[in-house]
């Protein structure tokens, strides 16, 4: 297969401290609080922004996908996630790319995303190969866990037939909004609007069981973050009760999403970002409305630095809906907010936060200007 590169260019409680971000509209911050018992491991040189702080490898394949009958290539997959692998590490072997991250005593937890499925999803293809990467290098397929806060959107994709005998499929929450998966000792607690539930929790898995995270999200735009990328997969994905950030048209999302990422030991955990952009989806997101409203990327994108690696995504998904004639993912105006948006891609039915990603970038999370992001992109 000819490869050729495209483009090269360079129980403790603490109060939030919100970070000064210019130009922004940031007056009026709810105020966090933020309890967990663990903190960042002494010596410890993986988590947010990880090893490989502002640098992220983009891999696209034209044939990676057929867009009429949605069939994955599975060889080409498998050969842009050892490109991806061995450029993000500078090591020739994938092996030896994935060795660098994981040892056999590892208990893995690859957090997907299952939102839009069965139609836009973290790829079973894609999370297959990640599998029998970490497998290949001794960790026991028992110690893998697949996992997703909603077992009937998992159950859409039936990830458990592409998977090898002993890996763990885990949707956290039983039972809509049961809390029996989180950790009650671990949670940020806020006061958005009066709610009488005022906790969002942490996966117990993340607190008790896993020792690393490799998260594994999509391009998708959203109404009221602006995109779904990596930042918004860690946060939210991982923590309970958290849609009543976005209750109304002027939303939390701008800090909520920085604030659940940063919490301990979630952040210290995520050593490894995977991005699948099989599939995406530029208007109505998280979840699709309309076929019509779903794109295809056929990149993915790797990386340890989340910040940076969403950064990209505001381009992906604001090219495409400039390519679309609809409104930009940066507009704001009240008088685009309105029922039905998921229909009508010049209408929001929030006002659009992707300001979440530099707030995130001035926890320490990443690095957010585009000027100081190293790419490198390949075409295979």
């Amino acid at each position: 297969m000819d490869r050729r590169t495209f483009l090269a260019t360079t129980a403790a409680v603490c109060p939030m401290l919100v970070p000064p971000i210019e130009g922004a509209p940031y007056s009026d911050l709810p105020k966090y609080r933020k309890v967990t018992s663990h903190s960042k491991p002494a010596n410890w040189k993986d988590g947010m922004p990880g090893r490989y702080p502002a640098s992220v490898v983009r891999v696209a394949a034209e044939n990676s996908i057929d867009t009429t009958t949605e069939k994955i290539n599975v060889p080409v997959v498998h050969d842009m996630i050892a490109k991806g692998m061995s450029e993000l590490t500078g090591l020739r072997d994938p092996r030896d790319a994935w060795r660098s991250f994981f040892e056999p005593s590892d208990v893995v937890g690859i957090k997907v995303n299952c939102s839009g499925a069965p139609l836009v999803m973290s790829s079973p293809e894609v999370v297959a190969d990640i599998v029998q990467n970490l497998v290949a290098v001794g960790v026991k397929a028992s110690n893998i866990w697949v996992y997703e806060r909603f077992p009937d959107q998992m159950a859409t994709v039936d990830y458990a037939k592409y998977l090898p005998a002993g890996v763990n499929v885990d949707g956290i929450e039983k039972t809509r909004q049961s809390i029996l998966g989180y950790d009650p000792k671990t949670y940020v607690e806020v006061d958005f609007f009066g709610e009488d539930d005022t906790r969002s929790m942490l996966v117990r898995h993340v607190s008790e069981r896993f020792t690393k995270i490799i998260n594994v999200p999509n391009m998708k735009d959203h109404g009221a973050s602006g995109v779904t990328g990596c930042l918004k997969n860690i946060a939210y994905g991982n923590h309970s009760n958290v849609a009543r950030s976005h209750q109304f048209s002027k939303t939390n999302t701008l800090s909520f999403i920085g604030t659940l990422a940063s919490m301990e030991p979630l952040r210290s955990k995520v050593v490894l970002n995977v991005m699948d952009g099989m599939r995406g989806v530029w208007h109505g997101g998280p979840f699709l409305h309309e076929k019509k409203f779903r794109f295809y990327p056929k990149e993915m994108m790797f990386g340890t630095d989340p910040v940076a690696m969403d950064r990209l995504l505001l381009d992906v998904v604001e090219a495409k809906r400039k390519a679309e004639s609809a409104i930009s993912v940066w507009e704001r105006s009240d008088k685009y907010v309105r029922k039905g948006f998921e229909n009508d891609p010049n209408a929001n039915n929030f006002v659009r936060e992707p300001g979440h990603i530099e707030f995130a970038g001035n926890l320490g999370l990443g690095t957010y200007d585009f000027a100081k992001i190293k790419t490198k992109a390949f075409r295979l």
